[in-house]
């Protein structure tokens, strides 16, 4: 389930369009991640990861940045990473192309609010579930799914902390992470090597020894 739609300018986070899906379990909860959607949205630059999913408890945070716009999406935390950015690029394709040139101009907050029909019509075809499996069959530009960056709402909120800062943080982790299976590849072959020249020293120590012991 998709909750919330917000499609926003990066540069200051002006909402330019959005979507809201009321639901009895969320209630009161969904005036809250509201006001988390703004907040994250005025924290997000250019140094931003273009792909992020954050963690709220039973619901997650997921947006993608490219060309100005930043595009996000609060959906069921049992809904699929995949489906989730291919939403939100398809939404992003088609919002830049009816008013890209016009975003960088706009002063006024859900400038094009009639982009809700879109969004709803969108939305549709990702949360049907026979349109879900069709969907998840097609192969999209997401191939390093596994890759988005995920962090927590609050850690980012509450403590300030910036995305770009958990991005770099995450790229370090990867590195070691990196160099840890490139050193262990290295120990692993250097066993492999002693093994086989302890196995050699020992069958050139037969040989020698029978050959002066029976000759």
């Amino acid at each position: 389930m998709i909750f919330l739609t917000v499609i926003a300018r990066l540069a200051d986070g002006l909402p330019l369009a959005a979507s809201i899906q009321e639901d009895e379990q969320l209630g009161r909860d969904l005036q809250h991640y509201q006001s988390q959607a703004k907040q994250l949205l005025r924290k997000l630059d250019a140094q931003s990861p273009d792909r992020c999913m954050l963690e709220a408890g039973n619901v997650n945070f997921c947006y993608f940045i490219s060309q100005g716009v930043c595009c996000l999406c609060l959906c069921d935390a049992s809904f699929p990473k995949k489906m989730a950015f291919g939403y939100l690029e398809d939404l992003h394709n088609e919002f830049c192309e009816q008013y890209g040139k016009r975003v960088p101009t706009v002063t006024r907050p859900y400038s094009f609010i009639e982009f809700d029909t879109y969004i709803q019509k969108t939305k549709k075809s990702y949360i049907d579930s026979r349109a879900r499996r069709n969907l998840s069959s097609v192969s999209t530009e997401l191939q390093d799914v596994q890759r988005i960056m995920v962090a927590n709402i609050e850690e980012v909120l509450q403590r300030g902390e910036a995305l770009s800062a958990l991005d770099t943080k995450a790229s370090n982790l990867r590195s070691q992470a990196e160099k840890y299976r490139s050193d262990a590849r290295f120990l692993n072959t250097r066993s492999t090597y002693a093994k086989v020249a302890a196995v050699v020293l020992v069958f050139v120590t037969v040989i020698i020894y029978v050959r002066f012991w029976w000759l």
